[in-house]
């Protein structure tokens, strides 16, 4: 079976990323910050250590870096902790359920209001559309780096800017863009940070980040145990212990330091230019096939991450992505949990068959892959 289901979760994950997960269970088994002992105090260096890796590769300040289960958990405390009664915020019309679900739980709760401001082609006109949406109430804008469904990488830097001209919130959604595209906090003025640390950087499942640009205070969702302020009953007022309540995930932590190593060792350049031909390679020859539909005009370097979303004839996703699990090939049909981006792309019925390599993903897989879609093309034809 070759895996093409990188933008989900990677796989296969980097030798170090697998040796270092066995190290945490086998001779980090302490649990950080509860104890005095040699174990306990291991393990919490050696999370310390971690924390700043990580603060270095987004620059942050390591405090400002919290471990959170997944991206999903990093974005609920973002956008919950964020906003208050009778705020108002802007989505854009490509955003996961990830974010789209717990604005709208707000919403119905009458806690807040928001706009959908769509994305279009053309940079500009996007931040026009966000800037249309902006009212007295608004408290912060939410959008993703870049989609999951198409790939379209979002002009997060001008957006950023006009969050900083109208003293909004900018909380951005790297789920699909860090490890793949450089990301620094400070220099595109992003207030929070939210990524799963188990696609592009490398970790494993049930990792994310939530990362704190200077001067951001969030109200907490979880309360519990941190291992300091014990006797106070409300949470610390100091990060990370703040918004890490409970025992963290060890071994995950490891493989998220492991898997920025891994990237440093092999260039982020160097893997996103691999991916990115290979999607290319894709494109291109599906582009001259009429039985196949693609939801994009163009594929260009940095303009999208490495991912190409099509649908095969008349087939329905779902039906498609079987046929070609048949055939040895793991791909991801469906909605992919963003149905707003399948209302903008006109495909929420019948959803889209999502390619996406990694670093590992070879060549002659990917020919081999172009070939049997082209043959599965011949006998279904729209």
């Amino acid at each position: 079976m070759i895996y093409f289901d990188n933008a989900a979760t990677t796989y296969p994950k980097p030798a170090n990323v697998v040796a270092s997960v066995n190290a945490a269970i086998v001779n980090y088994g302490g649990n950080p910050g509860r104890g005095g002992h040699e174990y306990s105090m291991r393990v919490s260096e050696k999370i310390y250590d971690i924390r700043n890796k990580v603060a270095r590769f987004f620059n942050a300040n390591a405090e400002n870096v919290i471990f959170t289960c997944n991206c999903t958990m990093a974005l609920n405390f973002a956008i919950k902790g964020t906003l208050a009664q009778d705020d108002h915020v802007i989505i854009s019309s490509l955003e996961h359920n990830a974010v789209l679900k717990p604005v709208h739980k707000l919403y119905s709760e009458n806690k807040i209001t928001y706009d959908i401001a769509k994305v279009y082609n053309e940079d500009d006109e996007t931040v026009q559309e966000f800037k249309s949406k902006i009212k007295e109430n608004t408290k912060a804008i939410v959008c993703m780096h870049a989609s999951n469904v198409s790939g379209k990488i979002l002009p997060i830097e001008k957006i950023a800017k006009l969050c900083k001209e109208n003293h909004l919130t900018f909380i951005v959604d790297a789920a699909q863009t860090a490890g793949t595209i450089p990301i620094d906090i400070k220099k595109m003025n992003i207030d929070i940070l939210c990524t799963a640390g188990h696609k592009g950087l490398y970790g494993v499942t049930g990792t994310g980040l939530l990362i704190l640009n200077e001067g951001i205070k969030l109200n907490t969702i979880i309360e519990g145990g941190t291992g300091s302020a014990s006797t106070q009953l409300d949470p610390p007022d100091f990060y990370p212990d703040r918004l890490e309540a409970g025992t963290l995930n060890t071994p995950g932590i490891f493989s998220i330091g492991a898997g920025i190593d891994f990237i440093n060792y092999i260039g982020m350049e160097k893997i996103y230019k691999h991916e990115f031909e290979l999607c290319k390679y894709v494109y291109n020859n599906f582009k001259m096939n009429n039985n196949i539909h693609l939801i994009i005009n163009d594929y260009l370097m940095n303009r999208f991450v490495p991912l190409v979303s099509f649908n095969i004839g008349d087939l329905k996703s779902d039906v498609a992505v079987d046929l070609l699990n048949d055939k040895g090939f793991a791909l991801r049909g469906g909605l992919h949990c963003s149905p707003l981006a399948h209302k903008n792309y006109k495909t929420i019925d019948s959803g889209l068959i999502r390619f996406a390599p990694s670093y590992f993903t070879q060549w002659s897989s990917v020919d081999s892959f172009v070939k049997i879609v082209q043959d599965i093309s011949k006998k279904n034809t729209i």
